[in-house]
């Protein structure tokens, strides 16, 4: 008999026993592999039976995960593709050909290792981790996909032998965690490089870029980088957002990467896969068009070069508007970015929505609305995302275009209200 009555308990026990990032922040990443370790031998190490492709970066691995996820799919393989965080609900971490993880499944496992659990007091990110794995290979998955979750050489998912490892780029994102300047951050990330395993290495700064490659050298690790992008993948992709072009540019070098492995791939499948990323992955919330009339557009882009990409492109959309259109902005972030160094880089000739996403984390919405009116950006605060939402959707004319964001958990809050 199960020790949970139902996937909401099972949930909850999740939420409120493990640390938890989302909610906790620094706190709950772990500086050794250990706990992962220990709770995956006595699951009977699920993790060494599978062909894994591991995504790291600072901004588009979960892009370049879902593109290279999509494509094996298409391929007729069976293809598990690990993601985090979720934006609506915990089972989207774990899909198998865009299908989620049954609740019935996440309940099995967690009765699996209840007693482990309480044992070895793994975190929140660590357990899911595990659950991926077990998945994965209880289901007899060809290939996994597995996104790191924070860095690389000390994140949970880093105790696979990849088949192949991504590297996506490297920018300025939790420094308090992975360091202060761009070669220590890049040197964290390269941590899932393996001996003797090919490793791509996508679009970034010359400084970050040897870093990465020195490494990958001391590995003897074959190197694919800088390749030329198939100009039918730019036309067929099917994510939006004008920072996917730099995303091809990392898929199509693992491309050449699985055809060296003898992965056989054909431009028509690639293509096939491509162009309907949500039907085979499920993914969501980059640059994705909510509504047409008006534009309203949310995207996940909540660190300093993530952000700078999308307000370059908000900036392109709005001047391709007719003329006297308005850009309002429903903005929430989480309380242990640098906002200053991130508000700087928002419009203002816009009208703000200010929010509060609904984690622990969050950052308070009056707080926010007060730091930004230092820099210039005007607007009010709200309760809610969802408030903000309808805030901005009663003000603005069909004309004009509403862009929500910030955070994570502000799109993710944005697409439960469709549930």
């Amino acid at each position: 008999m199960s020790r949970f009555a139902s996937y909401p308990e099972a949930l909850d026990f999740m939420y409120k026993q493990l640390p938890m990032f989302q909610n906790i922040g620094k706190a709950a990443f772990k500086k050794d592999l250990t706990n992962t370790v220990d709770l995956l031998e006595r699951i009977g190490n699920p993790h060494l039976n599978r062909k894994w492709i591991h995504v790291a970066g600072t901004n588009g691995k979960g892009s370049v995960s879902s593109m290279l996820a999509a494509t094996l799919s298409a391929h007729g393989f069976k293809t598990g593709l690990y993601t985090s965080p979720h934006l609506v609900d915990f089972r989207e971490r774990i899909r198998i050909n865009g299908v989620c993880i049954a609740e019935e499944r996440v309940i099995e496992f967690l009765d699996l290792v209840y007693d482990d659990v309480l044992s070895i007091q793994p975190s929140f990110f660590e357990i899911t981790v595990a659950m991926a794995f077990y998945q994965f290979d209880k289901e007899d998955s060809d290939y996994g996909v597995i996104e790191v979750g924070l860095g690389g050489r000390l994140d949970s998912t880093n105790v696979i032998s990849p088949i192949l490892s991504v590297i996506t780029n490297i920018g300025w994102d939790h420094m308090d965690m992975l360091g202060d300047t761009l070669t220590a951050i890049a040197r964290e990330k390269a941590g899932i490089i393996k001996p003797r395993t090919p490793v791509v290495i996508g679009p970034m700064d010359d400084e970050p870029k040897a870093e990465i490659m020195s490494i990958a050298h001391e590995n003897h690790a074959r190197i694919y980088s800088d390749l030329p992008v198939d100009v039918g993948f730019y036309r067929s992709l099917s994510l939006q957002g004008d920072y996917q072009r730099e995303n091809l540019q990392t898929f199509t070098c693992a491309l050449e990467a699985l055809k060296d492995l003898w992965i056989p791939i054909k431009r028509s499948k690639v293509l096939e896969g491509i162009s309907e990323i949500p039907k085979f992955t499920g993914f969501r919330g980059r640059w994705e068009i909510i509504q047409t009339v008006p534009l309203v557009v949310a995207d996940t882009a909540h660190n300093e070069p993530g952000v700078r990409f999308t307000m370059a492109q908000l900036q392109h959309q709005i001047e391709q508007q007719p003329v006297g259109a308005q850009l309002h902005l429903v903005w929430g972030m989480v309380s242990d970015k640098d906002r200053q160094k991130i508000l700087r880089l928002l419009p203002k000739n816009a009208k703000y929505y200010f929010c509060r996403p609904s984690v622990i984390r969050g950052f308070d919405a009056q707080s926010l609305k007060l730091e930004a009116e230092q820099l210039g950006l005007i607007g009010e605060a709200f309760n809610s995302v969802a408030e903000a939402f309808a805030a901005a959707k009663m003000a603005c004319a069909d004309a004009d275009v509403v862009y929500i964001g910030g955070s994570t958990f502000v799109v993710g809050d944005l697409l439960s209200l469709e549930s």
